[in-house]
């Protein structure tokens, strides 16, 4: 039974900002401490600098010599059991991590070449050079030492979305990144018969982690070993029919070695290897996954694009039904925007409470229109008004969109109602006021909607967003 299916939200795994993981046994994704990198928010940052602490602390103590204080802070990471996210099969029992695993990765870090010499910089790179520590464990890790965002993260969506929150559950070690060591308290989180639950955005996980030995050690380091020995012209290199050159794998490996301790000595002495790597990357991360790969993965359900398209358009305009019509917009949005848009808040009050607005997201677009548009303009968030009016809106509900806006929280918006009288109209209204300089209001129908949904239908998201170029387009135009 899923989170959703427990809790009966209602909902399914497109419309959900999270993971919508069995309660019972685990999903075979994983928490990829690269994801939190590309997470362009104050959220992500946070979790970026609590592993960037954690980490740090651990290799700086085995460096002094203080081993015992490192096998300590690496003894409190316990079993997440709680993200239902991993490997086990069957029950949920986080196999990666307990206090002996703890303390055979605090071995394999204290005798390391590579945390001696510097070459360990982040924690993502021990999966390459570091024996024993593999995808499963670094995910624990991570889920560990970011617990503290995880459980703010799921009370805002325990809060969205409706999810019961049972109070004074004990929450398990914190790492605080002041102090340098674990804390630990209560506070109100979900509960099942597993126990308790944390909630993980699914733009974090991957079914791979973005950093992998054996791309690493075959497509980087022996292709620049291949070419240190052809430049050598060593006893390695053979000749082809045609006369070409040619080193063979097998050969590299068998001088080389293979393995991690292969990947340290060699990573050492020729250190540029590595650097390469690091900036191919960060030039080409792995992306979130996509519905499909959700649903394949973890054996959801895809987006019913009409469905929730018709909860949209099938509403009555009017004040009766605005309440169910922002409900269907929410729905319909966090699957068409995704992973561009995540972190959904409904009725977010601005102005200590002065002001609120209907929808806000946070955009962590790595690429297309919403992350054009966080490089030239405001768009840390988009918010989004919705108006289920059966007339044109006017001049008053531009001005409450605009009464949202701030260099700091974002200058793009949404407004959305049912139809346009006049649409060329409002939209010289809303060009006037991006022309004025006053944030960028982007007007969508339901029409407008219904394009926006057959332009995704089986395809990448942003491919489906040329409308809203289009539409931003003649705003600055």
């Amino acid at each position: 039974m899923r989170v959703s299916e427990h809790f009966e939200l209602g909902r399914s795994q497109p419309t959900l900002d999270f993971v919508d993981v069995d309660v019972s046994q685990d999903a075979r994704v994983f928490l990829d401490p690269r994801a939190l990198r590309l997470l362009p928010s104050d959220w992500g940052d946070e979790c970026v600098a609590l592993v960037q602490s954690f980490f740090t602390t651990v290799l700086d103590l085995i460096k002094q010599g203080e081993h015992m204080r490192a096998r300590g802070l690496l003894g409190e990471l316990k079993e997440p059991n709680e993200t239902h996210l991993g490997l086990s099969r069957g029950k949920s029992r986080g196999r990666a991590l307990g206090p002996y695993s703890a303390t055979i990765v605090w071995d394999a870090l204290r005798k390391s070449e590579a945390v001696s010499s510097g070459l360990l910089e982040d924690l993502e790179d021990s999966i390459l050079m570091i024996r024993g520590i593999g995808p499963d464990i670094i995910s624990d890790i991570t889920t560990n030492i970011i617990r503290a965002p995880l459980v703010e993260y799921t009370q805002a969506m325990a809060e969205l979305y409706g999810i019961p929150l049972t109070p004074d559950v004990p929450i398990g070690p914190l790492w605080d990144p002041r102090a340098l060591t674990w804390d630990s308290r209560y506070s109100s989180l979900p509960m099942t018969k597993s126990g308790k639950l944390l909630l993980v955005p699914k733009v974090l996980v991957r079914t791979r982690m973005d950093y992998l030995p054996q791309d690493y050690y075959r497509n980087y380091l022996l292709e620049h070993l291949r070419q240190v020995e052809l430049d050598a012209g060593s006893e390695l290199v053979h000749l082809l029919k045609d006369g070409s050159p040619r080193v063979s794998i097998k050969s590299l490996k068998a001088k080389y070695g293979k393995g991690k301790d292969a990947i340290v000595e060699q990573t050492l002495a020729h250190p540029d290897v590595l650097r390469r790597y690091r900036a191919a990357r960060e030039s080409m991360p792995r992306e979130p996954l996509s519905h499909d790969e959700i649903a394949l993965q973890e054996g959801t359900a895809r987006p019913d694009w009409d469905e929730l398209l018709g909860d949209v358009t099938d509403l009555r305009p009017g004040a009766l039904d605005a309440h169910d019509y922002e409900r269907a917009v929410e729905r319909l949005l966090a699957a068409l925007f995704y992973p561009s848009l995540a972190n959904p808040q409904r009725q977010v009050p601005l102005h200590d409470g002065r002001k609120r607005i209907d929808l806000a997201y946070t955009n962590v677009a790595t690429g297309g229109f919403f992350y054009w548009l966080a490089l030239h303009h405001p768009a840390a968030r988009i918010f989004v008004e919705c108006k289920n009016y059966a007339g044109d809106p006017a001049n008053p509900e531009l001005d409450q969109l605009l009464g949202r806006f701030a260099p700091s929280r974002g200058q793009v918006g949404l407004l959305l109602c049912r139809r346009f009288e006049d649409k060329q109209l409002f939209l010289r209204r809303c060009k006037d006021t991006a022309s004025d300089g006053h944030g960028f209001i982007i007007p969508l129908d339901d029409d407008d909607l219904a394009a926006l949904v057959a332009g995704r239908k089986d395809k990448p998201s942003d491919s489906a967003y040329g409308l809203l170029a289009e539409r931003f387009d003649s705003l600055v135009m």
